[in-house]
């Protein structure tokens, strides 16, 4: 079922999940004339310093799902939710349907061209560097999803010749049955979330969701060098694009002789841009998903080279923090799962040429279920020291000992404190944590500025 605004005038709405985006979903909900019931699990002094931001029409709940759901007509499922929670088979058994929080608020918007990308790793740097584009294309964009503003907030502001760029989890993914953008990119896919969706032939699912309802005219854009994404490009009725490391088999986009190379399909003339002043190869990768996205809209390759220019990265992904005490600091907070640490190892290992290891590696946090030890070689290529944090430090110290000293320091101030005093002189100190942050913070952004603003002060 899609979700009708016309359809369900008449009927109250249940949000569940009173965080950024379920408070985001009832708030645009009250606007629209609705009466809202939002209802969480967590104890009301958590949430009371969140709520006074709702409309006083809005009642709710906390401390769990009562019997109170089931007077409502539809509800909104906030992202991040596991799908198989009691309160869902409630919902079920009384035959009210469940909406995604992304499908609602996009029923409320004017806009006619949505691009989405997802993929485990790159989604936040791609998603902004793919707004900076359309804005050099003179084009109103608005920027929403995970990346930090919620779609419930931005999307029904935008008007039917504007551009709604999107980042695009799995959790927003999963619960979609009707979205559908005019361009996406799915930029990789290594394990994450399987505490959430289970399986990885799950979380798979979810991610392809970001095509489904694509048509011929559509686009999608795909990593070649990714067999997991290759594969499931053979599901997609849209047009493919595929970017690669080279220029082999049928590829779109390629890097070659310090240039960005494109030649669309149909097309006998190539695109030659200089690529973003940035570290890594995932960064040349995530430039030409950003590119092929937008000449998939339409967009000229000026607008692409004036962006690559104007780009400077994206906070918390592999940011530089400042130099102290000889340091050089880098904050990659942004790394919340083991292939995010190792694409910013292997952008130091790049950089390094064969140097001497020289990173003082900040690892734990929220422990997500997967082994460290995939680590191991660009950790020996690159790193002199682990600093443990968090509640993940004992399966780090556990699955990374005899490799490097490790130094457990419990927090990131501890950890900030002993880098400071082993450190040397041209050494570089690096949080890529390789995990959630939850345990300690309220999400990666807390963390990094945390970090940020330890070493600033402790320097």
């Amino acid at each position: 079922m899609r979700f009708d605004p016309k359809a369900f005038k008449k009927k109250k709405a249940c949000v569940i999940g009173l965080g950024t985006s379920g408070l985001a979903a009832a708030k645009l909900l009250a606007k629209k004339g609705f009466k809202v019931f939002g209802t969480d699990t967590r104890p009301a002094k958590e949430l009371r310093k969140s709520l006074p931001r709702l409309p006083a029409s809005v009642t709710w709940e906390a401390g769990g799902h009562s019997d109170r759901i089931l007077k409502c007509g539809f509800a909104v499922k906030s992202p991040g939710l596991p799908p198989h929670l009691p309160v869902f088979n409630k919902f079920k058994a009384a035959g009210i349907p469940v909406f995604s929080e992304l499908e609602v608020a996009l029923a409320y918007s004017k806009c006619r061209e949505i691009v989405a990308i997802t993929g485990t790793n790159g989604k936040t740097t791609t998603t902004a560097l793919t707004a900076e584009i359309f804005k050099k294309a003179k084009k109103k964009v608005f920027v929403c999803g995970n990346i930090g503003v919620p779609i419930s907030e931005l999307a029904p502001k935008a008007g039917a010749r504007d551009v709604i760029v999107m980042e695009a989890s799995s959790y927003q993914l999963e619960d979609s049955r009707h979205f559908h953008p005019q361009a996406a990119a799915i930029l990789n896919i290594t394990p994450d979330h399987l505490d959430h969706h289970g399986s990885m032939a799950r979380y798979i699912d979810a991610k392809a969701k970001i095509f489904r309802e694509q048509s011929a005219g559509d686009a999608c854009v795909f990593n070649f060098n990714d067999a997991i994404v290759v594969k499931l490009s053979r599901r997609t009725r849209g047009r493919k694009l595929f970017f690669a490391s080279q220029n082999h088999g049928p590829v779109h986009a390629w890097p070659a002789k310090g240039k960005l190379v494109f030649k669309l399909p149909g097309s006998k003339k190539e695109i030659s841009l200089t690529p973003p002043a940035l570290p890594g190869s995932h960064n040349l990768e995530n430039a030409m998903a950003a590119a092929l996205l937008a000449l998939a809209r339409g967009v000229k390759p000026a607008a692409i080279q004036a962006a690559f220019k104007a780009f400077k990265g994206v906070e918390h992904r592999i940011e530089e923090a400042g130099t102290h005490h000889g340091l050089r600091c880098v904050n990659d907070s942004k790394a919340t799962n083991v292939d995010s640490t190792m694409v910013a190892l292997k952008a130091f290992a790049d950089a390094a040429d064969g140097a001497a290891p020289n990173i003082l590696l900040i690892l734990g946090g929220l422990d997500k279920g997967l082994p460290y030890t995939p680590l191991k070689g660009l950790i020996t290529k690159t790193v002199k020291g682990i600093l443990s944090i968090g509640s993940a430090a004992r399966k780090v110290e556990e699955d990374l000992s005899g490799l490097v000293p490790i130094f457990p320091c419990g927090d990131l101030k501890t950890a900030v404190d002993t880098a400071f005093r082993i450190g040397s002189k041209g050494d570089v100190l690096l949080l890529s944590p390789a995990c959630a942050s939850f345990d300690q913070f309220k999400n990666f952004e807390d963390r990094g500025r945390q970090f940020k603003e330890l070493v600033s002060r402790l320097g």
